[in-house]
């Protein structure tokens, strides 16, 4: 009897925690199980840990090695976010089993008085599978409550990594050295030297302190990306502000040009009358170098547009880039003119940047494009870059993938050697739907 309890409680049951724990794992990483990496796993976990004859805490950490390697290998997942959610996943099952052996502590006298070799039995059974059935509501629950944004807790991941590790220590230090592998019955079925209620007291406090640390670190993570969201719309506002007086300006340029446009005709006509050729073109060339002040570099019928993207563009060619720009916006249009800040501000930050990168003696081009057709408006941004195999997605693009979403549009990336494309596709609201969107 003792040999298959054994047998069961080391390899079916081992087996079992060691699939459950992947399977918890990988949702905690947002991917799709997949049952042969699963079995894969349980597999070679239960080989290692009957080899290496691991126990104790020790079969713990090993448990979680196991589940950080597979996160890196399986899933390309990132160290931190392995070791975290590694330990989360190993912390609930323990708790759990926890939980379970100090409500059997607390049955066992029940249980013994009626059938005392039936305990056993309840045991390895009933038992395990009530401590997997509270495992994944635990897990369920994190998953629904206590999930944060990985963009803005990564950073901060140590702070719910060490108390997270403190709690699974004092767990595992209560069922190896309370609990132990042997238990003493007394003559009336009561279990000598352990006060299963301050256990089980000690258990529940340990499942509540583990997700009050989640919740908390979620709840700061969301105020961070709050905050970081407020400093960039903050910033944008600023940056269109700018172009906003910019325009102010060059339409009191304009305004007053068009006002001595007559004197400077009659000035040009009278030097001409009089055959002073050179000093009627000295005189045309200074009203050119005037009339560059006031004239947009840039033409896309949406005069916020034309500053934004002259700005820009002309901040590229100050960097010996080679500019092109083919963009055509109806005025007034449906999108805000912040929107267009953030999609094309940051796309074009992006793509100065990443031409400044790269070595002289390459070429270095930004090509602009933008068409409406129908309800739809197409953009794309096309930059030199150095080649890389894969593009991380920073602020910027987050927060133009923010905007175009907004729109019900999408944003397509694609790499070819040593171009970057960006395309943007958005639906242009009606008029009702822009005002309550600006109003927002």
């Amino acid at each position: 009897m003792v040999d298959y309890l054994d047998f069961f409680w080391t390899y079916v049951m081992g087996s079992l925690e060691l699939l459950a724990g992947f399977c918890f794992f990988t949702g905690f990483l947002q991917k799709k199980v997949n049952p042969m990496y699963g079995m894969l796993f349980a597999t070679s976990g239960t080989i290692i840990l009957v080899f290496f004859r691991s126990e104790g805490i020790l079969a713990l950490l090993v448990f979680i090695m196991l589940l950080m390697a597979a996160g890196k290998l399986l899933y390309r997942a990132d160290y931190i976010l392995t070791a975290l959610y590694a330990v989360v996943t190993v912390e609930i099952l323990n708790l759990c089993f926890g939980l379970f052996n100090s409500l059997s502590y607390i049955l066992f006298p029940i249980v013994h008085e009626k059938n005392p070799g039936s305990f056993g039995f309840i045991f390895a059974g009933a038992g395990s599978v009530f401590a997997f059935v509270l495992a994944a509501l635990c897990y369920q629950a994190i998953q629904r409550y206590c999930a944060w944004n990985e963009t803005a807790g990564k950073k901060y991941v140590f702070m719910i990594l060490m108390p997270a590790l403190l709690i699974f220590l004092a767990s595992e230090y209560i069922n190896e050295n309370v609990y132990g592998n042997t238990v003493t019955v007394e003559k009336d079925g009561m279990l000598s030297s352990v006060n299963p209620y301050q256990m089980l007291l000690i258990q529940v406090l340990g499942v509540v302190s583990l997700f009050c640390i989640m919740f908390s670190f979620k709840k700061l993570a969301e105020n961070f990306r709050l905050n970081k969201e407020a400093a960039l719309l903050e910033m944008q506002a600023h940056s269109l502000s700018q172009y906003v007086e910019e325009a102010k300006l060059r339409y009191e340029k304009t305004k007053s040009f068009r006002h001595d446009i007559k004197n400077h005709i009659t000035v040009v006509k009278e030097l001409l009358e009089n055959e002073k050729t050179e000093a009627a073109l000295q005189y045309i060339e200074g009203m050119e170098d005037l009339t560059s002040d006031i004239s947009f570099p840039v033409s896309t019928n949406h005069p916020v547009l034309d500053i934004l993207l002259g700005n820009k563009l002309g901040i590229a060619e100050e960097n010996q880039i080679e500019v092109q720009c083919s963009m055509i916006v109806p005025y007034p249009c449906g999108i805000s003119d912040i929107d267009f800040c953030i999609i094309l501000g940051n796309a074009l930050d992006n793509a100065v940047s990443a031409c400044n990168q790269m070595s002289n003696g390459k070429q270095k081009y930004i090509y602009v494009t933008g068409k409406v057709q129908g309800d739809f408006l197409l953009m794309e941004i096309e930059n030199s870059c150095i080649g890389r195999r894969e593009v991380r997605g920073g602020t910027g693009l987050t927060n133009i993938r923010t905007a175009v979403e907004k729109y019900h549009g999408a944003m397509e990336i694609r790499t070819e050697g040593e171009k970057f494309v960006l395309s943007i596709l958005v639906i242009i609201p009606h008029q009702s739907e822009s005002i309550s969107q600006q109003l927002g």
